[in-house]
């Protein structure tokens, strides 16, 4: 159920929490103090001798208003349950702007950035950031805006597919192929795939494009076959094209398995289409997630976005270094590249030389209905 941002504080009411919608309260165009009360309107934030500054970057209004909205209630959760007190967040909507909200964070004197949710809107920040050297840990996907200071904390489509080609190899598969829709995910998932596949040892027998449309999918599969004998083949794209995919792809050859990728993580069609059935993707591990969720509910009436642990688990983190970072003083950025990793919702991560994350994810697989994980995410890293 998507959170409903207008009756999120009423029914923060009706539970009694009084405490917690003064430490949340939304303005819009202006920052957020979590968990304090609102700032004095001044041009800048009074001083913190004893406490961390962080700036969390997220739309609260407009098209993505409810997704960042909870991951501002995501990181005020985390301070919570932590009973932090040597951090101090405060959040910027970037709908009207994210160079702005930027600005306004960095004149009030925040020396870390959470977010911003987009790779454009990350690099936006960066540039308003970078001179005054205060690094940005955005929710963005997309490894390609990645470094100079700016980590990419969410999603990346190389690490499911690289995870799960790599598990099909130890099966036994040695021939893959690729459908990728034309755009910037397919063309990263393309160039994972690429990878993925060599890695791993195996022979990229082709790989084709598609529009998103029924007739140009269908003539993408039909030049895939022409390509030569395949064991798998690998769809980047959503579950719901999967599923039309799978039927054409299937066709004489029952047996072919389907990859998929870190988009079909919850989504119902991958256990309800027999196409899909066998299917296997590499996802995020759920372990932790239904206690987030319900923790989550009883304090703001309502199920977070999937995407919300993101916010969660940037505060760990920060709470992690925090205890070696001197108030006032730059954030430590070496700190993020701790081969050792770090814990959070989603399990086990990291931030590699390049400043891209890297997690520890499960294989998964539709089978009779249901979606079952195979192969459970590592505990922790080997290298």
């Amino acid at each position: 159920m998507a959170p409903a941002n207008r009756t999120l504080w009423r029914k923060s009411v009706a539970l009694g929490a009084t405490a917690l919608i003064s430490a949340c309260t939304v303005v819009p165009k202006g920052p957020v103090e979590t968990p304090n009360t609102p700032p004095p309107p001044s041009a800048q934030l009074p001083t913190d001798e004893g406490r961390h500054r962080i700036a969390l970057l997220v739309p609260l209004s407009g098209p993505g208003g409810a997704v960042g909205q909870a991951m501002a209630n995501a990181t005020t959760m985390a301070l919570l349950d932590t009973n932090a007190t040597r951090i101090r967040i405060t959040t910027y909507d970037t709908a009207p702007g994210p160079a702005a909200a930027a600005a306004k964070a960095l004149a009030d004197g925040n020396r870390l950035i959470l977010g911003p949710m987009l790779g454009d809107d990350a690099l936006a920040v960066a540039k308003v950031a970078r001179p005054g050297h205060v690094p940005v840990i955005s929710y963005t996907g997309d490894a390609g805006v990645a470094g100079n200071e700016v980590y990419v904390m969410g999603a990346v489509p190389a690490q499911s597919i690289a995870r799960e080609v790599k598990y099909a190899r130890a099966q036994g598969l040695t021939r893959f192929a690729a459908l990728m829709p034309l755009g910037n995910y397919g063309e990263r998932a393309g160039n994972a795939t690429i990878a993925a596949v060599r890695a791993a040892g195996g022979t990229l027998v082709g790989m084709e494009s598609y529009d998103r449309t029924k007739g140009s999918l269908t003539a993408a599969v039909r030049r895939l076959k022409g390509r030569g004998a395949f064991d798998a083949v690998v769809i980047g794209d959503t579950a719901a094209m999967a599923a039309q995919a799978a039927p054409l792809l299937k066709i004489a050859a029952p047996n072919l398995r389907i990859l998929g990728n870190e988009l079909w993580a919850g989504e119902a069609v991958v256990a309800r289409t027999p196409a899909l059935n066998g299917a296997w993707f590499a996802a995020l591990s759920d372990q932790r997630f239904g206690r987030f969720t319900e923790s989550y509910k009883a304090r703001f009436g309502q199920s977070p976005y999937r995407a919300a642990t993101l916010g969660y688990d940037s505060v760990l983190l920060t709470l992690r270094i925090a205890r070696e970072w001197a108030p006032g003083a730059p954030f430590p950025t070496g700190r993020l590249v701790d081969r050792g990793g770090f814990l959070g919702l989603d399990g086990i991560f990291r931030f590699n030389a390049n400043q891209v994350i890297e997690r520890a994810l499960e294989v998964r697989e539709a089978r009779g209905g249901a979606v079952n994980v195979l192969s459970p995410a590592p505990v922790r890293f080997e290298d």
